[in-house]
């Protein structure tokens, strides 16, 4: 049996999360071979997103330092599987695809796995969100020459030995750009698959400006770090002048 944890951030999520652990297809996932664990990781919530998720069936974890980043610090370090995946507690994410993502996982033979949001049939995303995406995700390119689509995407899956050898230091929502960045040039093998992006429920918390001014400053402050790579760098599908392969063009998701 596979293990894989599912590590989900929450702050002030509880009318969320019946909905979020709903779509999670634990009975699919097991009898595909995964022993799946969901971790719930409580940042600061004052409306009792813990309680909640624990009468879910969900493993709380505690971080009352604040930010995006510091709640993934905490779940990761507390998940147990040997495949970890992510997705935010607001609905936007979609769980129920997990099944089939990590079916792509395990037939591309890649370690890390990130999904990509900005394609034209997702009309969930707020029109300066999806603006601030598309800016970054060009920054993070060019800067990092990755070939990934979209650098903001907060649903990645990926072998947990990834986590266990990177220096990701975000506290905040830059986390997620710097995970991706961190592992493709560190020369994992890296795939983008596209997912649908659904509508957010709840307190929209993300501010696109303010965001997005810090992700920007942290893109150039990550790539003018000294950068060791820990692995041979090969990556599945990528060539000099071409991009990581895509999940589309593999017929997977």
């Amino acid at each position: 049996m596979n293990t894989l944890s599912i590590v989900i951030p929450a702050l002030n999520e509880a009318p969320n999360l019946p909905p979020v652990m709903a779509a999670i297809p634990v009975a699919e996932l097991a009898a595909e071979g995964w022993e799946a664990e969901v971790i719930i990781v409580d940042n600061g919530s004052t409306d009792g997103t813990g309680d909640v998720a624990r009468s879910l069936g969900a493993r709380v974890v505690q971080q009352p330092e604040r930010g995006y980043g510091n709640a993934y610090h905490a779940g990761f370090a507390a998940a147990t599987g040997d495949v970890i995946a992510t997705g935010d507690a607001d609905c936007t994410y979609p769980f129920d695809a997990l099944p089939q993502l990590l079916r792509t996982l395990v037939a591309s033979n890649v370690e890390f796995m990130t999904t990509n949001r900005l394609s034209r049939s997702n009309k969930a995303m707020k029109p300066s969100h999806s603006l601030a995406n598309h800016i970054l995700s060009a920054v993070s390119r060019t800067l990092f020459r990755n070939g990934l689509r979209d650098s903001q995407s907060g649903m990645w899956i990926f072998q947990r030995h990834v986590w266990e050898r990177l220096d990701v230091r975000s506290t905040g929502m830059a986390f997620s750009q710097e995970i991706k960045n961190a592992a493709t040039t560190a020369g994992y093998r890296y795939l983008e698959a596209p997912i649908e992006y659904r509508k957010r429920g709840g307190e929209v918390k993300l501010n696109a400006v303010s965001d997005g001014i810090r992700n920007l400053r942290q893109l150039f402050e990550h790539r003018l770090r000294p950068t060791r790579p820990v692995v041979p760098s090969i990556v599945v599908g990528f060539a000099e002048g071409v991009g990581p392969l895509q999940a589309e063009e593999i017929g997977a998701v």
